[in-house]
């Protein structure tokens, strides 16, 4: 049984640079250990698994440990599949997918996605939190299953070393770290050991709690972001009520097949 396989390099115009996603599409749905064995088989921070059915697409997302329930960048480099190898001719894609219906649109170089925003509430301060990090932040927030530590500049965020072990105990998927950026508007990075991802390298889903925080920080809706992990990657987001636009651009990395036993 062969399933195609793309590698894409997310949020980035370059090679070796963004977030490499896996795609897969299928033709129906495989048994759920059996993605889940493929996702930790690429050992990617997502394998994305999709079909198609009466022209509605239906998305999935897989971390070498576990399904999540929203994943950005494998999201975009899907439709950039979709758009560039299995229907050139369509210029805006919808999703289902656990989070509800998503869309991606095509829009000069850069894929547009249309993502849900996630409110943010304030949580006391905990020194668990400074020794996973290993730096303390001016204010930590709660989203709907990350956590959310906010810092000064952009050199705090760039210095942190997080403790891995530590990250891994704590009761959430993963912390995102943040600051006000010096040649965009804001920079982060995303710790998620506990889902078989150490640092992310650029994450697009938790921007949908990133963007309503500083879109109401900075006064603007339109914000260019950047993640400031080893690979890096850039982000066009804007804030639109309660659902959040997050642009960026894609690279095909490799296209082939896996090789799997038939399943009956």
């Amino acid at each position: 049984m062969l399933v195609p396989l793309y590698i894409i390099d997310a949020f980035t115009g370059r090679l070796f640079s963004g977030n490499p996603a896996a795609v897969c599409p299928l033709e129906r749905w495989l048994d759920d250990e059996l993605l889940r064995s493929i996702a930790a088989e690429n050992n990617l921070s997502e394998t994305a698994f999709y079909i198609s059915s009466n022209g509605e697409y239906h998305l999935r997302w897989f971390t070498p440990k576990v399904e999540v329930d929203l994943c950005g960048h494998a999201t975009l480099a899907t439709a950039h599949v979709i758009f560039n190898d299995v229907s050139p001719g369509l210029d805006r894609v919808w999703f289902n997918s656990a989070s509800g219906p998503l869309t991606v649109t095509k829009e000069g170089t850069q894929l547009a996605m249309d993502f849900p925003a996630r409110a943010l509430r304030k949580v006391p301060m905990e020194g668990v939190i400074d020794e996973a990090i290993g730096s303390t932040p001016t204010e930590v927030y709660q989203s709907k299953t990350a956590l959310l530590a906010i810092f000064t500049a952009e050199d705090d965020i760039a210095r942190i070393s997080p403790d891995f072990a530590k990250i891994a105990k704590l009761e959430c998927t993963g912390i995102s770290v943040s600051a006000k950026g010096q040649s965009c508007d804001f920079v982060s990075r995303f710790f998620a050991p506990r889902m078989g991802i150490p640092e992310d390298p650029v994450t697009g889903s938790i921007h949908c709690a990133l963007v309503p925080y500083w879109s109401a920080k900075l006064g603007k809706s339109a914000l260019h972001a950047r993640q400031l992990s080893s690979r890096g990657g850039e982000l066009y987001c804007e804030l639109r009520g309660e659902r959040v636009k997050i642009s960026g651009q894609c690279v095909k990395y490799a296209q082939g097949h896996i090789e799997l036993p038939d399943v009956g």
